[in-house]
C-alpha cells in the first residue's frame, strides 16, 4: 500500500522477548512504513523494566501505559498492584493498561480480577488517564465494574473488541469509550466487518496487539506494527473510504483520547 499518511498503533507489546532478536529492525520498518507512534500497555510486574527501557530508547515513538493484565492476576495481586502503582509515580504515562477481566482461561480468580480492575479504574479516574481494557468472556463483569466506579468519569478503549452486537450497544452508551480494531477484522468469518458499520468512525482506533493476532495474510506469524496497514486497508474497504481517510480519522480519535501524546502536525 502506497504511504500517503501516518498511523498510530495504539496497542502493541514490542518490548516483549519475542522481539529481543530484531527489535531495532521492527521499529525501523515501522517508521519507514508510516507508523508514527506505538502505545505500549504493560502486562505485569515482570514486564515494567523492559517496557520502560524501550520507551527511554525511543521517547518520540514509543509511549508507555501502566497496568496489571487480568491474566496475571492471582494470589500475588496485592504485590503486583503495588509494583504497578509505584511505577505510575515515577514518570508520565499515556494511559492505564492493559487492564480488565478475562474469564476465558481461568475463572478461579474472578473476585481478585474485579478487585484489581476496579482499583485501576479508580486510578484512571483520579489521574484523568484513559484505560485500555482487555475483556474476554467477561463483558457483563467489565460493564458492572465500569458503572460501579463511575462510567461518566471514565474514558478509554475496548482493546481487541470481540463482543456481540449487544455488547457494542452498551459501549456506544459509554460516551468516553472507543473501540480498538486489530487483525481480527481480517479473519475469515469474523463478524467484525458487519459490526464496524454500526460503531461510528469517531469511535475507531487502530491496534496490532503484536506479537499476537497477526492479520491476514500474515496470520500464524509474529505480528508487528508494520502490519497495521492491512487493518487500514480492510477498514477502508468496509467503510468505502480511502485508506488515507482511515489514517486521518483514527489519528484524530487516538489523540482525542490519549491527550498527553502530542503528535499533531
Amino acid at each position: 500500500m502506497e504511504i500517503k499518511a501516518k498511523i498510530i498503533d495504539t496497542h502493541t507489546h514490542i518490548y516483549l522477548e519475542e522481539f529481543d532478536a530484531d527489535r531495532d529492525e521492527v521499529i525501523r520498518s515501522a517508521k519507514e512504513a508510516g507508523i508514527e507512534a506505538v502505545f505500549l500497555p504493560n502486562v505485569d510486574a515482570t514486564t515494567i523494566a523492559s517496557l520502560l527501557r524501550l520507551c527511554d530508547a525511543e521517547p518520540a515513538f514509543a509511549f508507555p501505559m501502566m497496568g496489571l493484565h487480568p491474566t496475571s492476576v492471582d494470589h500475588t495481586y496485592v504485590s503486583q498492584l503495588q509494583a504497578v502503582e509505584k511505577a505510575l509515580t515515577q514518570r508520565t504515562f499515556c494511559g492505564i493498561g492493559e487492564i480488565g477481566i478475562d474469564l476465558y482461561w481461568d475463572k478461579s480468580h474472578l473476585k481478585e480480577q474485579k478487585i484489581v480492575f476496579e482499583e485501576q479504574l479508580r486510578w484512571s479516574r483520579d489521574m484523568h488517564l484513559p484505560v485500555a481494557i482487555h475483556t474476554r468472556d467477561a463483558f457483563a463483569e467489565v460493564f458492572d465494574s465500569i458503572y460501579k466506579v463511575g462510567a461518566d468519569d471514565l474514558e478509554g478503549v475496548f482493546h481487541c473488541f470481540s463482543g456481540t452486537e449487544a455488547d457494542l450497544a452498551v459501549i456506544r452508551r459509554l460516551s468516553g469509550f472507543k473501540i480498538g480494531i486489530n487483525g481480527i477484522i481480517t479473519f475469515k468469518n469474523s463478524p467484525l466487518p458487519e459490526m464496524i458499520r454500526h460503531i461510528g468512525t469517531d469511535r475507531l482506533l487502530l491496534e496490532t496487539d503484536a506479537p499476537y493476532l497477526a492479520p491476514s495474510p500474515h496470520r500464524g506469524k509474529r505480528n508487528e506494527p508494520v502490519f497495521l496497514w492491512e487493518i487500514v486497508g480492510k477498514l477502508a474497504a468496509i467503510l468505502e473510504i480511502l485508506p488515507e481517510d482511515v489514517a486521518q480519522l483514527t489519528k484524530k480519535n487516538t489523540l482525542q483520547l490519549f491527550r498527553s501524546v502530542n503528535l499533531f502536525d
